[in-house]
């Protein structure tokens, strides 16, 4: 029995596993007739491709008749007597390719004829269109160059699985071309990133991945041990600390785009590792973040699809700027119905959001704390358009500067689409004393068993005790941009190789 005659069969779900064997058998079959014959499709380590398949479709009227050599994997194959037709796939789409047995000999069409979909192979031929109009290539020569020793899981009736599409991302690119598209993009957003920071005079930069102490985010980290040293490490949560030293040392923008790694939860928002861009610059503030924020995400969207308009989790939402913007407590009192900003008191402020409903269950008792729990469970659920959530409770925000005009505030905004945070910027802190202060703060605090504070960074409070400039600070997260950008609900889908359970 031959790989096409099995495949032909109706396999219920019991039989999988037997027939799948069969077939790789078969294949293997095939590579030691081919190994015996001097014939090793492993043995080749080159060949010179000079085209490939969009642009020959794309520039028909030029290429014509022009000889091309291309390379890619075989999809499908439709064999016609003397006369055979394959597509095949290379890193820009795919293509038909016209074989027949007149034209390369009865003994490599015999050869072709063996050939499996999956395999990858090398063609040589001129362009033309056939009589349906399908743009091809005639095939003058063609030559194997690796040997598939799977069948490609379309075969049975797609590669749907979301598990196994994640743990096997090399198949789910080759044959769902959707995924491929998601990468593209993600690529193609990080290279405007670069290119837009780059052109605001802005310098990219690198800082350690190890670190002794976890900064710059409230986060549990990931511990390791380094053998030399003899001491426990930490995998970076943020970049914040170490790029704001570089703003002490007189760099006035910078900015790095590189993995972050926390040891939370997973769900269709958060990946263990995932990839950011923390910029800083010098002599501005929150507001200055904002307007590049708004320019970047808004620049983006026009260059890689070619419009505002984008559909995300269910939603329609325009990413043409200007975006809106509103204080935290404006935000729940157009939601909520509870004006902060006429409370004084800590417990009159934790009452009003018990009375709107809030759980403030093991929450601390403050007005800072109940303001942003009122957001967060009640309010945040209605941000579906672009929106800036600006001047946040201290409480929360252990890295930012006070409010000039109100003391319990700080000068951050965090931006919100469909209901998800996009990027937090703030205003940054440059008062060592009052830096001090709040570390401590957070220190008590995981002395109580909350180990998702920050630590105490006593270099960097030494790094700001020689002057920090003002200074604005966004963080911004990369997979989340290319969610909205592709459309994608889950963050697995724009994550090449997202963390799974083994």
């Amino acid at each position: 029995m031959n790989e096409e005659m099995i495949m032909q069969e109706e396999l219920t779900e019991e039989q999988q596993a037997e027939q799948l064997s069969e077939l790789l058998q078969i294949r293997r079959d095939k590579l030691k007739n081919l190994q015996d014959e001097g014939r090793d499709p492993y043995a080749e380590v080159k060949f010179d491709v000079t085209h490939h398949a969009a642009p020959i479709k794309e520039n028909f009227e030029e290429m014509e008749n022009v000889d091309v050599v291309i390379a890619g994997r075989m999809m499908s194959k439709r064999e016609m007597g003397k006369a055979s037709f394959c597509d095949i796939l290379d890193k820009t789409g795919r293509i038909q390719a016209y074989v027949k047995i007149d034209e390369i000999g009865i003994e490599e069409y015999e050869r072709f004829k063996k050939l499996d979909i999956g395999d990858i192979i090398g063609i040589k031929g001129f362009v033309f269109k056939t009589r349906r109009g399908e743009i091809s290539i005639h095939v003058k020569e063609l030559k194997l160059l690796s040997k598939s020793l799977r069948p490609l899981p379309e075969k049975w009736h797609g590669l749907k699985d979301t598990e196994t599409r994640y743990r096997q991302r090399y198949v789910d690119l080759i044959v769902n071309p959707e995924v491929r598209r998601n990468f593209e993009i993600r690529s193609g957003f990080i290279k405007y990133l670069r290119n837009f920071l780059d052109n605001r005079g802005f310098m990219e930069v690198e800082t350690p991945v190890l670190n002794t102490l976890a900064g710059g985010a409230a986060a549990r980290p990931f511990i390791t041990h380094h053998n030399t040293l003899d001491i426990d490490m930490y995998m970076r949560i943020a970049t914040e600390l170490h790029l704001k030293r570089l703003i002490v040392g007189g760099f006035e923008r910078v900015y790095e785009v590189g993995r972050i790694f926390r040891n939370e939860g997973m769900d269709t928002k958060h990946n263990p590792e995932f990839t950011t861009v923390e910029l800083y610059q010098a002599y501005t503030d929150f507001n200055g973040m904002m307007d590049l924020f708004e320019d970047l995400l808004s620049g983006a969207a026009h260059d890689l699809l070619g419009t505002y308009e984008v559909e995300w989790q269910g939603e329609k939402v325009s990413l043409k700027a200007p975006f809106r913007r509103m204080t935290m407590a404006e935000a729940v009192k157009e939601y909520l119905g509870v004006d902060f900003m006429a409370i004084n008191d800590d417990e009159e402020a934790v009452k009003a959001a018990i009375a709107a409903g809030v759980d403030m269950e093991g929450v601390e008792p403050t007005w800072g704390h109940a303001l942003y729990e009122c957001y967060d469970q009640k309010v945040e659920q209605h941000m579906v358009q672009p929106t800036f959530i600006t001047m946040h409770p201290v409480d929360v925000s252990p890295l930012a500067k006070r409010s000039p005009s109100d003391p319990r505030l700080t000068e951050r905004f965090e931006l919100f689409i469909c209901r998800s945070e996009m990027g937090n910027a703030f205003s940054e802190l440059n008062d060592p004393i009052d830096q001090k202060q709040r570390f401590m703060k957070q220190v008590e605090l995981r002395d109580k068993g909350n180990d998702e504070t920050e630590m105490m960074d006593d270099d960097f409070i030494n790094a700001l005790e020689y002057g920090m400039p003002p200074t604005g600070g966004l963080g911004i997260g990369i997979d989340r941009c290319v969610m909205l950008l592709t459309g994608s609900d889950s963050i697995r889908d724009v994550i090449l190789f997202p963390t799974m359970k083994p």
